[in-house]
């Protein structure tokens, strides 16, 4: 088994409610061959899911772009992700993370005319990131060389795994990605800009995946009267940026404090983000009094 990873936690896979050691995939999935997938992250806080909806409507939205079939229900993937948290995150802070794939059959990349997809889904401990809320993080600008299709949640991650390594290797936190000089996102998460009291983000195509955080956070800036606009932003507005933001579900939504070296702003987190902040624990505290 894999080091700090409870082998008796509970997981879902095709039906079944088994031991994580106990869980078993064929080595012909096509999820393991050919990363033929897609997953989805619903983060909960004291075991209610939060913006459960949006983030099951992208799930489907994805399978249906790679045309794989289920025979679940909108209200089937909500039972999954309701049953899951009861049994294993009741009361606490954690994520359901679910993963689909087109399932076992003979290695060829067309569609097999028959298979069966895997559905699996497990629940992990999630810690809130109170220290970089206060501190902040550091970033690097890269070059972007995913392939085209960011808007689909696709199992296929190597692209953003080489790019979170970069920041690894270079001591920072993350990235944040260029496609011909233009901003996309991070290694796994959306970049905001704010420039002038102006909240700005990458527009919504096939370059970056939408988070769910994308709508959330425009709906607080427009609640907080923070203007807001969706259009290209070049590399000089992100390295000139008055503040940068990093948003996800499971970093909700975080200040870019340092970016290639340099601070951003004052090099502390700035006041957009300080009312972003607000508004998002806000709608949180509004999902654990339910």
């Amino acid at each position: 088994m894999i080091p700090n990873v409870d082998p008796d936690t509970i997981v879902y896979l095709n039906g079944d409610y088994v031991r994580l050691a106990d869980a078993k995939v064929s080595v012909l999935d096509r999820g393991f061959i050919f990363g033929d997938g897609i997953y989805d992250v619903v983060p909960a806080y004291l075991g209610k899911p939060f913006r459960m909806d949006e983030h099951l409507e992208r799930l489907e939205r994805s399978l249906k772009f790679i045309q794989l079939n289920t025979s679940f229900t909108r209200k089937d993937w909500e039972k999954l992700v309701l049953d899951m948290l009861a049994r294993v995150g009741r009361g606490r802070d954690c994520f359901v993370y679910l993963h689909v794939t087109r399932g076992p059959a003979k290695r060829d990349h067309p569609f097999p005319e028959h298979s069966t997809p895997t559905i699996f889904c497990m629940v992990s401990p999630f810690e809130r990131p109170a220290q970089a809320r206060e501190q902040g993080l550091t970033a690097i600008g890269v070059p972007d060389l995913r392939w085209l299709m960011c808007h689909i949640k696709s199992t296929s991650l190597l692209g953003n795994v080489l790019a979170r390594q970069q920041a690894v290797d270079a001591g920072v936190d993350d990235v944040v990605q260029f496609r011909d000089g233009f901003l996309t996102e991070g290694s796994a998460a959306n970049i905001w800009v704010v420039k002038n009291g102006v909240l700005l983000a990458p527009p919504r195509n096939h370059l970056i995946l939408e988070g769910i955080r994308y709508r959330l956070l425009e709906e607080i800036a427009a609640s907080a009267g923070i203007p807001f606009e969706a259009r290209p932003i070049s590399a000089e507005e992100v390295s000139t940026a008055d503040e940068l933001l990093i948003s996800s579900a499971t970093k909700e939504v975080l200040p870019i404090v340092q970016y290639d070296g340099e601070p951003v702003g004052n090099g502390k987190p700035g006041p957009i983000y300080q009312a972003l902040r607000a508004g998002y624990d806000e709608r949180i505290a509004q999902t654990e009094g339910k």
